[in-house]
């Protein structure tokens, strides 16, 4: 039998987990739909309203559509018909082919269709227009409400239908997770495995099937059987090649579903075959094994049976494991769990989770090949403690994932190019500097830097104290992130990370001053310095309460002041007055301060310019208000040491 992944014994349709609400009026599904009902009125979805604003957002009909409900489409409409199948899933007008090989694969693992499609909505008694479904999302379950108006043509569903036209399943998922990213235009192009993912919150990992390991057919025979998502798709070489057909009735640039796994006799040897489907519903492979080839004589009706097979156009269709790897160039699989698939044994998995962002001007340092900037990035430390059992390595599996750049397409993001790189380190009480990356190799990192979604590796080394460093390829370039590190042993007690907090500020000792006012152009000056802005500086020195400039703290300040001058000097390299946002955080320093990645960001997003330089006025205002900050948290900073960690044995430095 094909392999499907099956709990074992009767089954109940499981109770969805919690899930975050998303719906702008707050309310849950349940409420939602009960609100319905008393006011006897279907839901209408004022958050993704009937109209081409939820289509579109940078086109514009090409037909005229009229919304309907599947009432108004059909006379007795289905939510799921006989079970949710693969064969319920044909693609419509929108090039959404990755979303929907996604939700054939969904289909074949019960448990976790379940988990995306609850159980407790139909077109029943309780129908109210109203239906939802569960995806995840950075590491968190978002439960997404949506009304059943449809766009139609002639009363036929425009987008994804399924091939009988009275279920509704898999046209509302469509729209729930176009919903999601906010319109059906952001669906366009796509990998398989970021739908994956958002199905399952599973780990990724992709195969090139030219350069597979030996047993790559027990790979993906473990994979579907353990319930794993599948896809594969044809590379090409130019735009011209997209959705170019071969001679043998495979689609270049497209994604399919591989869906089962198997073999048979043929000719008194066993022959590895491979399912795969097309979510077209049509257009299938033409080669040996294909629907209609003369190699199916050579099998009996029983063990056709056994396999499914069937000489329908339906978008489906087996094809020799050996013919799968030279046609296809890329297999992605999603795994629940990171256990890797060339061995027998499951693990306990220990996943801990950092959310983070590149921000240009100060966290957005791009790769090693960006020396000057590189070691401003987010730096998260790595614990590894416990070996492999029997081995002198520890596993675990990096996965970085870039946030949101399908739902911020229509402000003009793209994909970014990103990847990570992991050094030793044996100092991990603060930021490693430009000159620590300048001498030291790293010991791993991503196979490379790629402009998907999110990039994902599994690596073994030796125990020992690590850093990890995620970037985008270029600098400047600014996104949010979430980084998921799975390992395979239970990670240690956090230890103080003092570094993420905003310290008490360290100065010098304070000069010896005589009695007797001081002039201003006594004052360490600097010609970036405004006249006018300097009172006000001295009035933000003030600390005594009493609204007056003390002399003590006026000797305070003056000896601030010339330290601060001379950092700013230091950094000005080319005397032109102003200095990178870059060197803010080596500077800060300097001064005796030692900043989160967060507050960094806000300080250069308040000061900088569009050039992303500190003029010297700003860059004393700023070091003032950090001062006077400090003096007023500086109790709560000591307090709370470890606030700022990320998860147990991975913190950011």
């Amino acid at each position: 039998m094909p392999y499907l992944y099956r709990a074992p014994g009767p089954q109940k349709h499981p109770v969805p987990k919690d899930a975050r609400i998303t719906h702008s009026s707050g309310q849950s599904f349940e409420q939602l739909r009960q609100e319905c009902a008393q006011k006897g009125v279907l839901f209408e979805d004022p958050d993704f309203p009937a109209n081409n604003s939820s289509l579109f957002y940078s086109e514009r009909p090409q037909i005229p559509f009229v919304w309907k409900r599947p009432g108004e489409i059909v006379k007795n409409p289905e939510f799921i018909l006989g079970g949710a199948t693969r064969t319920d899933i044909c693609q419509g007008e929108l090039g959404d082919c990755w979303l929907l090989a996604a939700i054939a694969s969904l289909t074949l693992n019960e448990k976790a269709l379940a988990r995306v499609i609850p159980q407790d909505q139909s077109f029943g008694a309780r129908y109210a227009g109203i239906f939802h479904f569960q995806f995840w999302q950075h590491s968190e379950w978002l439960d997404v409400v949506i009304d059943d108006r449809l766009p139609t043509f002639k009363d036929r569903l425009i987008f994804l239908h399924s091939a009988d036209h009275s279920e509704f399943w898999s046209a509302l998922l469509e729209k729930a997770y176009a919903k999601l990213n906010g319109s059906d235009e952001a669906l366009k192009g796509g990998s398989t495995i970021e739908a994956m993912e958002d199905f399952t919150g599973g780990v990724a990992e992709t195969f090139a099937t030219k350069e597979a390991p030996e047993n790559f057919y027990e790979i993906l025979e473990k994979a579907l059987k353990r319930g794993s998502l599948v896809g594969c798709s044809i590379d090409i070489r130019n735009a011209a090649e997209s959705e170019a057909r071969t001679p043998f009735g495979l689609i270049k640039g497209h994604a399919y579903s591989v869906t089962g796994i198997d073999q048979v006799n043929f000719q008194g040897q066993k022959m590895e075959l491979i399912r795969v489907r097309n979510p077209w519903g049509q257009v299938e492979w033409t080669g040996s094994w294909s629907d209609s080839s003369s190699e199916w004589r050579s099998v009996g009706p029983a063990e056709q049976k056994r396999l499914c097979h069937t000489a329908l156009d339906d978008g489906e269709f087996w094809m020799a494991f050996r013919d799968f790897k030279a046609h296809f160039d890329k297999v992605e699989i999603c795994n629940l769990t990171p256990d890797a698939l060339e061995e027998d044994a499951l693990h306990k998995w220990e996943v801990t989770v950092h959310q983070g962002s590149w921000v240009r001007g100060s966290t957005a340092g791009g790769c090693r090949n960006f020396l000057d900037t590189f070691w401003t990035n987010p730096q998260i430390k790595l614990s590894l403690t416990e070996k492999d059992e029997g081995q002198e390595d520890c596993t675990f599996l990096v996965a970085l994932m870039q946030k949101d750049r399908r739902k911020l397409k229509r402000f003009g993001a793209d994909m970014l190019t990103i990847g990570y790189a992991i050094y030793q380190c044996w100092t991990l009480n603060e930021h490693l500097n430009k000159d620590f990356f300048r001498y030291h190799a790293s010991q791993a990192r991503s196979k490379t830097f790629i402009n998907l979604r999110e990039v994902s590796d599994r690596f073994k080394l030796p125990p020992g104290e690590y850093i990890l460093i995620p970037s985008t390829f270029e600098p400047h370039q600014e996104a949010d992130f979430c980084l998921r590190i799975f390992s395979e042993k239970k990670p240690l007690k956090p230890t103080p990370a003092g570094q993420e907090t905003e310290e008490e500020p360290q100065f010098r000792a304070l000069f010896e001053q005589v009695a007797g006012e001081v002039g201003l152009a006594a004052l360490p000056w600097h010609p970036g310095l405004k006249p006018v802005f300097l009172p006000s500086l001295m009035c933000s020195a003030q600390t005594s309460g009493n609204g007056k400039l003390e002399f003590g703290e006026f000797k305070a300040f003056w000896d601030k002041l010339k330290t601060w001058t001379n950092l700013f000097l230091q950094f000005d390299a080319d005397k032109s007055g102003t200095m990178s946002s870059y060197e803010l955080r080596t500077v800060l320093k300097a001064a005796g301060f030692q900043l989160s990645h967060h507050l960094l960001q806000l300080v250069v997003l308040r000061y900088a310019d569009e050039g992303l330089q500190l003029g010297f006025d700003d860059f004393l205002n700023c070091l003032v208000r950090l001062e006077n900050a400090s003096r007023v948290f500086q109790a709560l900073s000591t307090k709370n040491e470890d606030k700022e960690f990320i998860h147990l044995n991975i913190n950011e430095v």
